[in-house]
């Protein structure tokens, strides 16, 4: 399924774990599609089931990095799934706040503790949530006020 562009609506880079698991894809699928009623999700991939866990020859990751990095400078804003930990979010994360885009880290504290490397940084807007529901207000918070 293509995202469908919305004019003028805010370009969101949705990070989630792939690499480091994907036990919560279902739900990263869910949180995709809310973010697409009102903004263009850049990494709409990151939601798919079928992803492969393989290991990618050292081009086809070069071309990742290269992709992921573009989308990440020309989105308008980060959020990301933290509830599995993953070294590539980490990265993007980083990277986001280098080039001062704004982030915000959701992590379920009922099942994972979020690394003291993100949750320490003031940078970044952390929001751990007990239900899947306070996500999705939260998220209409985040891209109500960017309108």
């Amino acid at each position: 399924m293509d995202s469908i562009n919305i004019i003028d609506a805010p370009k969101v880079y949705f990070s989630a774990s792939i690499r480091g698991g994907r036990v919560d894809a279902a739900l990263y699928k869910r949180l995709i599609e809310h973010i697409k009623q009102s903004a263009n999700v850049l990494t709409e991939h990151i939601g798919k089931q079928n992803m492969s866990l393989k290991p990618q020859t050292h081009k086809i990751d070069v071309l990742i990095y290269e992709r992921d990095t573009a989308w990440l400078r020309e989105c308008d804003l980060v959020i990301a799934e933290c509830s599995c930990p993953s070294l590539g979010v980490g990265y993007e994360l980083a990277y986001a706040e280098a080039l001062h885009k704004p982030c915000y880290i959701f992590y379920d504290r009922t099942k994972s503790v979020l690394s003291a490397m993100l949750g320490g940084d003031e940078y970044f807007h952390v929001i751990p949530y007990e239900t899947e529901d306070e996500i999705y207000t939260e998220i209409d918070k985040i891209l109500a006020n960017l309108k």
